[in-house]
Order: C-alpha cells, then sequence, then structure tokens
C-alpha cells in the first residue's frame, strides 16, 4: 500500500530529519486538513494526500505511526496575498498558485523561487514488506 503524506516546511524547518528517495522513514502523522490543502495544491491533488506528518504534538488528533520507503518527493511553492476581510497583515494562500517540483531529496531549509513562498513537501512512500 502507498501513502501520501504532506510535511509542512515549518516542521522540516525547526527539526525535521532530511531524507531522500529509497529513504526508510517512520513518522507520526495525523488526518490532513483538506479545505488549507486544496488552497494550496487544488482540489484532485489535495485528495491524493494521506495523511500529514506531525512531529510537534501541536494537532488535537491522535498521531499514528506510518512506515515505509520515499518513493518521491515534491516541494511545493506557492503564492500569498492578504485575506480579504482579514486585518492586512493576514495572509494566506493564493488558491491555483501552487506548483510541484519534484526532488531526488529534502533538506531542512528550501527557498521561496519566482515569487512563490515554499510551503512544503509531498512525499509518497510505498509500505515496508511484511
Amino acid at each position: 500500500m502507498n501513502t501520501r503524506v504532506w510535511m509542512d516546511s515549518w516542521q522540516m524547518e525547526c527539526c525535521g530529519e532530511p531524507f531522500a528517495l529509497g529513504a526508510e522513514v517512520s513518522w507520526a502523522v495525523v488526518e490532513p486538513d483538506r479545505e488549507w490543502l486544496t488552497k494550496v495544491l487544488g482540489a484532485r491533488t489535495a485528495a491524493t494526500v494521506d495523511a500529514v506528518e506531525e512531529h510537534h504534538g501541536g494537532s488535537p488528533q491522535q498521531p499514528a505511526p506510518v512506515r515505509g520507503t520515499v518513493t518521491g518527493i515534491s516541494a511545493v511553492h506557492c503564492r500569498f496575498a492578504p485575506l480579504p476581510g482579514e486585518p492586512g497583515h493576514t495572509r494566506g494562500p493564493v488558491p491555483g498558485s501552487g506548483t510541484l517540483t519534484p526532488l531526488s531529496s529534502a533538506r531542512r531549509w528550501t527557498s521561496g523561487r519566482d515569487g512563490l513562498d515554499f510551503v512544503g513537501f509531498l512525499v509518497d512512500l510505498a509500505a515496508p514488506p511484511r
């Protein structure tokens, strides 16, 4: 069974462990926030996300373990803009602005590019053999 995991940029930047294609990983995950992911990734891609990596314990959900071999990594960038009806400093993702860039490894720090902010990784895992 394959699993697609979203990893927020701040989770990785804070204290995440770099990983690469072919690496075996074991993460704690929670249910995805589909509304937010849809804004960043679009509805079609957001629907493919099975879980969200969470190693800080800030979620009200009880994390569950997931293990697997990394078979795909994409850096996700999007544009942010002021949210309508909110104070000017409150920004959110601009729907439709998300881009995915395939990578061979994920580092702790990933730069923005072309006016887009780095927001996270989409990681595909293949379940370990039984």
